[in-house]
């Protein structure tokens, strides 16, 4: 019996800058023609922040980042944003800071660009979520999908072994769930395929010496990417709806940088 595809598959648009010993050069790139940038990162990422600015000189700095996104940093970042009359948002670290970016984004339009150090995926998503009263809000709109996206391997050297796998474990479910999530189709299959060959080949070098570890982390951010994206067109399935329901519940789990 022959049989032919038929599917309904959207690609989001944003740039990628990757390359590693780079962030500084392509966040310069991408921040060059910024008045009033903001700068979204944890008061722990202070130095690296410091390292990626260089000379560079941004309107404010908001660094009160909390996991699972509560709504009380939200309105300040938001409040934060319109008073500097900020004109892009640059978020520098994990999920909880890209959420941040995204949740400033979804009421004021502003163009993102992320610098990740973390294998969270957000970055190269549309999904954006808020804790209000210990119930995680989601919702999909691609005025918070990030305009450009800056890997970076060395950023993720400050992770510890075990959170660095268990952070390229949270990208492998990405891929797991856009294999079966609601949006499914062929190309995010592929997509998740090459994500978890890539994740599998590097999840074992995250602990190794030096040498093995650069090379691993290098590998897991470009797996993390790709299941992003699939994620991002596949949708969420039931592993991940869970998630959202226990970090709504606990938002003081800070055990990670996600």
């Amino acid at each position: 019996m022959n049989t032919t595809l038929v599917f309904d598959h959207d690609t989001l648009g944003q740039r990628v800058l990757f390359g590693t010993n780079m962030a500084a050069q392509h966040l310069a790139v991408a921040t060059a023609h910024a008045r009033a940038p903001m700068i979204i990162a944890s008061r722990r990422d202070s130095a690296l922040v410091d390292s990626l600015l260089g000379s560079s000189s941004a309107a404010a700095l908001f660094d009160d980042v909390r996991p699972h996104v509560p709504i009380v940093q939200v309105e300040h970042a938001r409040t934060l944003a319109t008073k500097i009359e900020a004109d892009l948002l640059v978020c520098i670290g994990g999920g909880s800071t890209t959420g941040l970016a995204k949740a400033v984004a979804l009421t004021s339009d502003l163009p993102i660009v992320a610098v990740p150090t973390t294998y969270a995926g957000s970055e190269a998503t549309n999904v954006w979520g808020i804790t209000t009263s210990k119930r995680k809000q989601t919702g999909v709109d691609n005025r918070v999908l990030p305009a450009t996206v800056i890997y970076d391997a060395a950023l993720t050297a400050s992770l510890p072994p075990h959170l660095a796998i268990s952070s390229a474990f949270n990208a492998l479910a990405h891929c797991i769930d856009s294999m079966w999530a609601p949006r499914a189709d062929p190309i995010n299959g592929a997509l998740a395929t090459e994500a978890i060959r890539a994740l599998a080949e590097a999840i074992p070098m995250l602990s190794s010496q030096q040498g093995a570890a650069e090379n691993g982390r290098e590998t897991a951010l470009y797996g993390a990417y790709l299941a992003a994206v699939a994620f991002a067109s596949a949708g969420s399935g039931l592993h991940h709806k869970i998630c959202h329901v226990l970090g709504g519940r606990e938002p003081s789990w800070d055990w990670w940088r996600l």
